[in-house]
């Protein structure tokens, strides 16, 4: 089987929705910015709208509160989890998403 190789195209990051972010999540990303887990959760995240959990803020144009730039992620090296799925997780046909390139094992 396969796999899809992220070429950074950035397309994911301004998808609008919400990022789930767990607790590991949470402590590794305040962490990462140099911050504590409180000002990194007033500041970067907000309860979802199921009431279950908390998100990653997102911008006014809906795209994510880390995309620096063009398709810069400020925390690329720590992001969530649901990012790093995002490609394979969220579309059937990714090549119709985003700039990834398949590669067969």
């Amino acid at each position: 089987m396969g796999t899809w190789n992220c070429q950074r195209c950035g397309n994911c990051c301004r998808w609008p929705g919400i990022v789930k972010v767990n607790d590991a999540e949470i402590a590794t990303i305040a962490n990462f910015l140099n911050i504590d887990e409180e000002s990194f959760l007033d500041k970067y995240t907000q309860l979802r709208p199921d009431r279950k959990g908390l998100t990653l803020i997102s911008r006014e144009d809906n795209s994510c509160i880390f995309l620096e730039g063009k398709n810069q992620c400020t925390i690329q090296p720590v992001k969530p989890q649901q990012c790093s799925d995002f490609l394979v997780k969220w579309f059937p046909k990714p090549e119709d998403n985003c700039n990834a390139i398949y590669k067969d094992d």
